[in-house]
């Protein structure tokens, strides 16, 4: 059997649409021991998704996925959901590892294997309230008076006696290609995507709000809630828009090129306010604010897939081929150019691993367009065309 069918056939299984035939044509592909490993990643990677990031038994999935196939091979049933497109909106880490595993070259499975442009996943500067840059880098180990750092993490020590005093900042800036996590003095936890930058204080004043600003880029916040600090609120600023914080997990998206402003609510409640609208966030919502508009827009959407890249994962529903090369720019550190607007409009659904080699990216881009695209990579440039 082809791999482009078995493919469909396996997609189609996950999501509980294979018929009886096509069910009978995958269970006697499984019985080939070579095929395993490619059915595993399968299941692997739809878990992944379904437990919503959160840890992983490859064993206990494969045993509840086959209990799902051999109760429809009994009943020998058509199971039908929902239809699933298979062209450029193919669930795209599915497909790309199957691709790879049977070139035999799959950078998932080997994770030693090079990169033809290194990820620097782990690396920030620090601006201290005098204006000292220290950079976080692998080579040393950073503490002061209430901090403690490396290469990873920056922890601050929580306020041992109450404060009333100016407060000092420090500012964090994470490069392109680059990933942190800091936690500040309150116990609040913030992870940093690349291409970002916050500011903070060192310790908070009691009695006072709890402010910090992602002055761009993207962070996942989880907040230390306000009963633990006397009912001192938390505040989050970005250019356009404050968010009220009363504990709670959310992500804050507001890169510098681009027009939007995005905050996802996982736990708890936000309050969004950009001047002129104000919103009451619940789980699963989404706000969007305008950078050209005061209007606040407010969407249903699946968080697992927002919060994706604090995993070490990149996911895309329905986007256009522009946005996908933007953020790939941001994680891979390259420079992306177009030679022609249409092909910017090419839509993508799926999830990609972020240690994945950008080059077989790139040319699984390539493969499931038919020739429609055409990529090339010298140095840091990406040609798309």
């Amino acid at each position: 059997m082809k791999h482009l069918e078995i493919e469909k056939i396996i997609i189609k299984y996950i999501h509980q649409e294979a018929n009886y035939s096509e069910l009978k044509k995958l269970d006697l592909w499984l019985k080939d021991d070579a095929n395993s490993a490619i059915f595993d990643h399968f299941v692997e990677t739809e878990y992944l998704i379904a437990i919503n990031l959160g840890d992983y038994n490859l064993q206990k999935a494969k045993r509840i996925v086959r209990k799902k196939y051999e109760l429809q091979r009994r009943k020998r049933k058509i199971a039908f959901v929902r239809r699933i497109s298979i062209a450029a909106s193919i669930v795209l880490i599915l497909s790309f590892s199957l691709s790879l595993l049977i070139e035999n070259n799959s950078v998932l499975k080997n994770s030693t294997a090079k990169t033809p442009i290194e990820i620097k996943s782990n690396k920030a500067i620090l601006t201290l309230n005098n204006g000292e840059k220290i950079s976080l880098d692998s080579n040393k180990k950073y503490s002061a008076n209430n901090v403690k750092g490396n290469d990873k993490e920056l922890l601050y020590l929580p306020r041992t006696k109450k404060t009333d005093q100016k407060l000092a900042y420090n500012y964090l800036t994470i490069p392109r290609g680059g990933g942190f996590f800091v936690q500040l003095s309150d116990g609040t936890k913030i992870f940093l995507n690349s291409d970002s930058k916050l500011k903070y204080p060192v310790t908070f004043n009691e009695g006072e709000a709890r402010k910090v600003e992602l002055i761009y880029g993207e962070a996942y916040f989880e907040v230390s809630p306000s009963s633990k600090h006397s009912g001192d609120s938390f505040k989050v600023f970005t250019k356009n828009q404050e968010v009220h914080v009363l504990g709670t997990h959310f992500n804050v998206k507001a890169y510098k090129e681009e027009r939007l402003i995005s905050t996802t609510l996982i736990e708890g409640k936000v309050k969004v306010n950009n001047g002129l609208n104000a919103v009451l966030l619940a789980p699963n919502q989404k706000a969007i604010v305008s950078n050209e508009t005061k209007f606040i827009e407010v969407l249903n959407v699946d968080v697992s897939h927002e919060v994706a890249w604090v995993k070490g994962l990149l996911s895309f529903n329905e986007a256009p081929l522009e946005e996908i090369m933007q953020t790939l720019s941001r994680r891979y550190n390259v420079e992306v150019i177009f030679e022609s607007e249409a092909i910017k409009k090419y839509k993508f659904t799926g999830i990609l691993e972020t240690k994945t080699a950008l080059k077989e990216i790139l040319k699984f881009f390539e493969s499931i367009s038919d020739g429609d695209l055409k990529f090339t990579m010298t140095d840091n440039i990406v040609m798309i065309k």
